[in-house]
């Protein structure tokens, strides 16, 4: 097996593709991706361009390797995984480069790439890229990824370190804001798996705050990593919910859709209502997703 094939051939359990403590607390990820990135060499995160791909991805790839974060400003999941690529980008101080390309605004890049879904993670070494996974993965996968992505590099020679001239000046680290305790709690039994636990801290937060967005999404995907938790992905006569389920975990909202959607139309009673229920939580995990608008139209169209 080429060094290459074995990247793009890492297994990792399709549960838990998405990071819950990301979805629900994007701003304060994004503050801890910044304090981190405030001691970290500089050009650890670097926005890529067309114009610049081949002096910051081609040939800095020749010493040291290149993580491309290929995302969009409407795509939920990438909200969830930048700021933890991001902050994974600092704490291994130079050891990669991460660069993120704007799907929408550098549509050649994506083409080259072949991306079909995003949030899509490639690496470049020595010019040659090499793909990493889709989807928003926790953090603990990514750093498996990372690991096995720093092996490979060092094969083939590429073993360098961003900054290793000297250290520059870090700017000041911005203030972060207090963690809602509530949240905390949340997070450590997602952490040790204890669903009961996490739902009942989400739901803590919804019975003070109805209308919190964070909790609802939380509480969500919390219903989620529950349902899947030991279960086979999918593999071709499973549930048309169990399929929708895992299609979610993999950020492939249009056909978790269009099966939970289905089901809607073709049941009745309890089974009906289960459906619709389940369609609404994806779409509030799907965000900005552009599948939504025609999923939204569907679902009514199914339900009147």
């Amino acid at each position: 097996m080429r060094k290459n094939d074995r990247m793009a051939s890492t297994p990792f359990s399709a549960r838990g593709a998405v990071d819950l403590g990301a979805l629900a607390t994007s701003r304060q990820n994004q503050q801890k991706a910044a304090a981190a990135l405030a001691n970290a060499p500089a050009g650890v995160v670097i926005d890529v361009t067309t114009e610049s791909f081949q002096a910051d991805v081609i040939d800095r790839s020749m010493t040291v390797p290149v993580v491309l974060d290929l995302w969009a400003t409407w795509c939920g999941p990438c909200k969830q995984l930048s700021p933890t690529l991001e902050k994974l980008a600092a704490e291994y101080g130079g050891r990669w480069v991460l660069a993120k390309v704007d799907v929408d605004a550098e549509q050649q890049i994506a083409a080259a790439f072949q991306v079909q879904s995003i949030p899509s993670v490639f690496a470049v070494i020595k010019g040659q890229p090499i793909p990493l996974f889709q989807g928003a993965y926790p953090e603990a996968q990514i750093r498996q990824v990372l690991d096995e992505l720093l092996k490979v590099a060092a094969e083939q020679g590429v073993s360098g370190t961003l900054g290793a001239d000297g250290p520059s000046e870090a700017p000041a680290e911005p203030e972060e804001a207090p963690a809602d305790p509530r949240f905390e709690a949340a997070y450590a039994a997602i952490e040790a798996g204890d669903w009961p636990a996490a739902r009942s801290a989400y739901q803590s937060v919804l019975s003070a705050e109805p209308s919190d967005p964070d909790a609802a999404a939380g509480l969500a995907m919390v219903g989620l990593y529950e349902r899947t938790d030991g279960v086979t992905p999918p593999a071709g006569d499973e549930p048309p919910l169990v399929a929708a389920d895992f299609a979610v975990l993999q950020g492939d909202f249009a056909r978790a859709f269009d099966l939970g959607i289905a089901v809607v139309r073709s049941s009745a009673g309890d089974e009906r209502e289960a459906a619709r229920q389940r369609v609404l939580e994806y779409f509030q995990l799907a965000g900005d997703d552009p599948a939504v608008p025609k999923a939204r139209t569907a679902l009514a169209s199914a339900l009147f």
